[in-house]
């Protein structure tokens, strides 16, 4: 019976008696690795995230979306650090939320978001 490198090569572990030695040898190295890692329990992760509120009484959904929203999101894109923006329309105005890369300052991001939203009070 003809066995190719594979064959022969798991043979040669299955008959020696180096094999269980090997296996506790690596059980014992990944346990190392394990209780030596540094973890932390509650890790301090930091995703500077805005809420901006826009009201426009007497408004449906669907105008709050085509009059505040939009323009608003299109702005604050324009903003450095942006990752990602959420909205809702809901009768009577809305909510977007500016979602910054992690690790930004928070204080600075809302400083951010402030000066532009400045400036858009004249677009709306």
């Amino acid at each position: 019976m003809k066995t190719g490198i594979s064959g022969r090569v798991a043979q040669a572990f299955l008959q020696s008696k180096l094999t269980p030695l090997l296996i506790v040898a690596s059980l014992v190295a990944g346990l190392g690795g394990v209780l030596t890692t540094p973890r932390e329990e509650e890790p301090q992760i930091s995703v500077p995230m805005i809420d901006v509120f826009l009201q426009s009484p007497g408004s449906s959904p669907e105008e709050v979306e085509r009059r505040l929203l939009e323009p608003v999101e299109r702005r604050l894109w324009e903003i450095a650090g942006v990752e990602h923006l959420y909205s809702t329309a809901f009768p009577d105005g809305g909510m977007i939320t500016v979602r910054f890369a992690v690790g930004d300052d928070p204080e600075e991001s809302v400083v951010k978001v402030f000066a532009k939203l400045s400036g858009t009070q004249a677009l709306v």
